[in-house]
Parts: structure tokens; sequence; C-alpha cells
């Protein structure tokens, strides 16, 4: 029989700190639970001395009391360390730590937590500031407990359907990974004519090697006009000449978003020089990713751009679009990250993008590698959309799975978890 027990009572927090213990330190994921950090992430963490942490032992539940009620709980499977903020739960004899683990990342132990929540704003919202779940009230939290033996079947059941779905899951991702991969080696091939016949010349690029002997190696501003936008500030935001613009964050990687844009003053004067004109490509100087770059198609017929964005007008007949491929490939070789010797640029500065040199075969000759290109794109674009979906839906089947055994909804010595991956198993 099931009974309703408060977690203080079948738990307690322990709060051993790891002093000169050498342990691993360890991360708790939203969609793995408790895991090395070395799995997550290569980044030391900010805090060098782990004197402080606290110990967690295999068994042991340990909650992000910052993202419990996004599921960041999950139980240990060695002895490690993680941050002093955690909680770290030891459970008593009334309960399979397994069991408890997965209760912790079902729905609706994650709905008890919200409603516990400590903050200001709406979690609904996304806007609550330190939204920090409390010991106290984490342990108040009334828990389903059935007999042990029963814990143990539901416990061994959800360990052998989610690790299945998670083997799917990882497929997937894998899978995608792969075709980016093959994305940009045909980018990069394309770039040095790879497949083009006939002789071949050095480059004078150390990142690109051979070229056809017939492609010509030129600098960005010999073929193209490269300008900033206009810069904004507060007397900028209003005006008789209100105009949308670009921002950096509209410019993604060959995608424009135009479903939020802000608006500046452009007056008559102004408007030829910032105003869009499709065909032109826009580059990014700064923000998150520096050099992200996409090719502007008119989806708006007045647009503008402010100055945190190259604008790269072809002067004559050289596409705009085959030097964005050119960007694609020197931007994943990192070749303007070593060019400013640095492993994080924050910024590529028109002094920086106007001297770059790439290769330029005949106008024909670009045309059909970027539509071969586009048309790889387009197909690689309807893989991934399927992949995520696929990812998506694992993500939701599985977390059903998990709350529909914990509260009882079926009964798992009869159950199969098979049917949530129909239609994307491997």
């Amino acid at each position: 029989m099931t009974q309703v027990i408060p977690g203080k009572y079948l738990f307690r927090e322990v709060d051993q700190r790891a002093g000169e213990l050498q342990l691993p330190l360890l991360s708790v994921s939203q969609y793995r639970g408790v895991v090395p950090r070395s799995e997550i992430t290569d980044d030391l963490p900010r805090a060098e001395d782990l004197t402080n942490y606290k110990v967690c032992l295999p068994g042991d539940l340990v909650v992000n009391r910052m993202s419990a009620y996004q599921g960041a709980m999950g139980r240990s499977p060695l002895s490690g360390v993680v941050s002093p903020d955690y909680m770290v739960l030891r459970v008593g004899p009334l309960v399979e730590s397994r069991y408890l683990h997965h209760l912790f990342r079902s729905a609706w132990f994650r709905g008890q937590v919200v409603q516990r929540l400590r903050g200001i704003g709406s979690v609904d919202l996304g806007n609550v500031r330190t939204p920090r779940i409390n010991p106290d009230e984490f342990g108040g939290i009334p828990i389903p407990v059935p007999p042990l033996d029963e814990q143990r079947r539901i416990a061994d059941f959800l360990d052998a359907e989610t690790a299945r779905i998670d083997r799917i899951h990882d497929l997937r991702t894998r899978q995608q990974t792969l075709l980016e991969e093959a994305a940009i080696r045909r980018v990069y091939d394309a770039v040095r004519g790879a497949h083009v016949k006939g002789e071949r010349k050095e480059s004078g690029l150390d990142w690109l090697g051979t070229v056809p002997a017939n492609w010509r190696i030129g600098a960005v501003s010999h073929y193209f006009e490269v300008e900033l936008g206009k810069m904004l500030n507060q007397e900028q935001a209003q005006g008789d000449y209100l105009r949308p613009y670009l921002r950096v964050a509209n410019v993604q990687w060959d995608r424009i978003d135009v479903a939020d844009l802000a608006m500046m003053n452009f007056p008559p004067a102004e408007q030829g020089r910032y105003r869009l004109k499709p065909g032109d490509l826009l580059v990014n100087e700064g923000g998150s990713w520096p050099g992200r770059a996409a090719v502007w198609n008119g989806e708006i017929s007045e647009i503008y751009y402010q100055k945190a964005l190259h604008r790269i007008r072809a002067r004559g007949k050289e596409l705009t679009r085959w030097l964005y491929y050119c960007l694609v490939a020197a931007e994943r070789l990192r070749v303007f990250q070593v060019q400013g010797n640095t492993s994080t640029m924050t910024h590529l500065t028109r002094e920086q993008l106007r001297p770059q040199r790439f290769p330029f075969p005949e106008i024909p000759t670009q045309a059909r590698l970027v539509g071969e290109l586009d048309r790889a794109a387009s197909r690689d674009a309807e893989v991934k959309l399927l992949l995520s979906r696929q990812r998506t839906l694992l993500t939701e089947r599985r977390q059903a799975l998990i709350t529909a055994a914990v509260t009882g909804q079926f009964d798992v010595t009869t159950a199969s978890g098979r049917n949530v991956t129909e239609g994307v198993s491997a």
C-alpha cells in the first residue's frame, strides 16, 4: 500500500565539506542528473579552491536549489564534491534512492517545487530572480511511498527504459553533429575548389592550401564595399524618420530574424547610406559571435542597419553568397582568431575584414558552387529539423513515462515503455 510521507522523514540533509579530500567535481544536469563536471564542460570551476564544496557519496541525492524547478536534481553514482549551494540528501531505510531519483525528476515533483519556490516574479514567465528552494520547504513536499519492493521494481523499470530512450537521444544528437561536420567539410572543399579539375596553384593562404590555377586570390575590399552601420544613441531612438533596423542579434548564421526589429531615426540624407539592398551580406562585428554572417534577401522593403554590423556589397558581379561561404570556412577554421592571437575574439573590425583574402573563381563557377552548397544546406536543414523534433519527442515521452510510473498511473510489472519511442527508434 502506498503511503504519502513528507520528504523530511525519508531523507536528511548532510553537509560534509571536502577539506583536503581529493574528489571529482560533479554537476547536476537537468536532463542527465548528477554527472562528472568534465562530461559537461572543459571549463575550470569558478572557485579554484574546492575545500568548501560539499561531499556526496554514491546513492546520495543532489539538488541544485536554483534550478530544481527545472529538474536539476538526481542521484549521485559516485563519490564527489558539489557546489556549496546545492543540497545533499541521504536517504533513510524507507526509500530506495533510485526511486527518489526518478520521482524528483518527474513533472509532478517539479510542479511541487514550483509551488514552494522563493523568488521574485513568475516562473512561468521566466523572470524569477533567485528562484531558490529552501531545505525546509523541499522536505515538506509530500511524497508517495509504495513498499520497498515496488519502489525497486519502478526504479528497475525506469532505469532500463530511460537508458534505452537516452541511447536513441544520444544517437540523434550524434547524427546532427556528423551532419554539421560534413557540411563544414563540403563548404571548405567548395571554397578551395577541391573537386574542380585541372592544374592547381598555391593560394598563399595557410588555412586554404592549393586552389585551381585560374582562380583569383584577392582582398575583400578589392571586390566589395565594406561599411559599418549607424551608431545608436538615445537621441537616435526618436525622431520624424523612425525606420526598422537590424542589430547583431538579428543576424544569425545564414538567417536574418526580422521578428523583433528595433527602430531608429534615419533622416533622408542618411537613408541612401544605411538602407540595405537585397543581396547585401551582413557580418557581425561584435556580439556573441563576431564573423557570423547572412545575406539580406529583401524580406522587408525598407530596412537599415546599426554600427555593430558590416554591410558588404559587391562592386561588380562577384557574388556575396560566395563570400558568405568563404567566411563560413574561415570562421570554422578559426582564421580570424588566429590572426588576432586570441582564443576569444571580441570584434572583427572593418580594418581586419577589408584586407582578408579569399579565392574567387569566375562568376559562372561561383554560381554553380553556391547553388550546390545551397541545395545541400536546404537538405541538411530538413534533416536537422527532423532530428530536433525526434529529440524533443523523446524528451517529452521520457518525462511522461517517469511521471506515470512514479505516480502509479500504471503497473510497471506488466507495462512496457517501448511504445514511447515508436516512430523515433534507431
